[in-house]
């Protein structure tokens, strides 16, 4: 039995029992009152910054779309000009667009 007893690692078995101490300790600290009332304020804080988040992202979508009905409307407005000048073009001339090809 005695050799048993020699062959342990005190160090080994220090480490492992500091361990066990630091992780009781720790498990106490992470459950206390004031550990609670700092989660509950980084908890708030993570809300407000997620709605700051979400207005900006609302703005940024809400610009996205007026840009992309005035690219539309341009479009559209581009390809009635340039129906307008085929249009006159066949007129001036007298051949369709339709012979051209």
């Amino acid at each position: 039995m005695l050799e048993c007893l020699k062959k342990i690692d005190k160090k080994a078995t220090g480490i492992f029992a500091a361990g066990v101490l630091f992780g009781t300790a720790g498990i106490k600290i992470l459950s206390s009152k004031d550990a609670k009332k700092a989660y509950t304020h980084v908890t708030a804080a993570v809300l407000r910054a997620k709605e700051c988040v979400m207005k900006v992202a609302t703005n940024v979508q809400e610009n996205a779309e007026d840009i992309y009905a005035e690219a539309q409307q341009i479009n559209e407005e581009r390809a009635v000009q340039e129906e307008e000048i085929d249009g006159t073009k066949e007129k001036d001339t007298g051949i369709s667009q339709e012979e051209t090809e």
